[in-house]
């Protein structure tokens, strides 16, 4: 999608951080830590067990971590023509969007996670984390953490025609993992397993149904300081959100064939299907644990 090249944008939640890696975060840092192999693998389907270093471990030690706030970020066409401004712009408008739909998912008292940039590498609640992490949310934190650098993977990597919208995609995807946070619906997946029906793949394509969902009523949704901030998505921005929702799709990353029981994530097919629920059929439409095969 493209932004209001006149729209204000507040930019205050977002963060970049510094320091690169610092502490080691033990299992005792937060409940939902061991969720592992795929919640914190939003978007890459990554093997995440390495960011817990041994299960153990301090909040002390290593380093420093510093976060400072976006500069250069004040408008629309600041947020097209940079990532980093694009980021605070779809932070904003995400914002305004959950304030509004929240309530509609049973949440009575919403909040915005915390948003981070990173280089490299970065220190969270849920342990140390690199940037071939990938794009995750830290339930321990209530936080996003992205490198942007990941955007550039997504196309070169994992394949998707790239655009806006497809960066925008997935940050609509990890703050649908914040809503399921406030639900209560991220525990679901600590089951450990795995699987085309499994819970975990049901939480992931739900987040994609979030994210679509967004992205359908972004141009009617005000930011921080009263007024829409995107324009309207055209089909040409909607087949880019959809490319990379398949790109990521279990059966393209593993390699595996249909219902392989390794998936984490839903399948390519499966991935643009939510997605699309959500788009057409808003926050409401996403309960991928009332199918059978979602």
């Amino acid at each position: 999608m493209t932004f209001d090249d006149n729209a204000r944008i507040d930019s205050s939640k977002v963060r970049r951080r510094s320091g690169g890696r610092t502490a080691a975060y033990g299992a005792g840092g937060g409940g939902l830590l061991l969720i592992g192999l795929f919640i914190l693998s939003q978007v890459t389907g990554v093997d995440l067990t390495g960011l817990v270093q041994g299960g153990q471990g301090t909040t002390g030690g290593g380093g420093s971590t510093q976060s400072e706030q976006l500069t250069g970020c004040e408008t629309g066409a600041d947020a097209n023509a940079s990532v980093d401004c694009r980021m605070a712009g779809a932070a904003d408008s995400l914002s305004g969007y959950w304030n509004v739909e929240a309530a509609s998912l049973g949440i009575s008292s919403y909040r915005d996670p915390e948003f981070f940039l990173f280089d490299q590498a970065t220190s969270t609640g849920c342990g140390d984390a690199t940037s071939a992490v990938g794009p995750f949310y830290c339930p321990p934190d209530t936080a996003i953490y992205i490198d942007t650098a990941f955007y550039d993977d997504l196309r070169s990597k994992y394949g998707a025609s790239g655009g806006p919208l497809a960066e925008m995609y997935v940050v609509a995807h990890e703050w649908g993992h914040h809503i399921q946070n406030l639900t209560g619906v991220l525990s679901r997946s600590q089951d450990g397993q795995t699987g085309p029906t499994s819970n975990g793949v049901r939480v992931e394509l739900q987040a994609d149904c979030y994210a679509g969902a967004w992205v359908q009523g972004a141009s009617r949704t005000d930011g921080t300081y009263g007024e829409p901030l995107l324009e309207p998505v055209t089909d040409a921005q909607i087949a880019d959100a959809l490319s990379a929702a398949s790109a990521v799709g279990d059966d393209r990353i593993q390699g595996t064939t249909a219902n392989s029981e390794s998936w984490t994530h839903g399948s390519s097919e499966q991935r643009q299907k939510w997605f699309t629920t959500g788009y057409q059929g808003g926050p409401t439409a996403c309960d991928t644990f009332a199918v059978a095969t979602p």
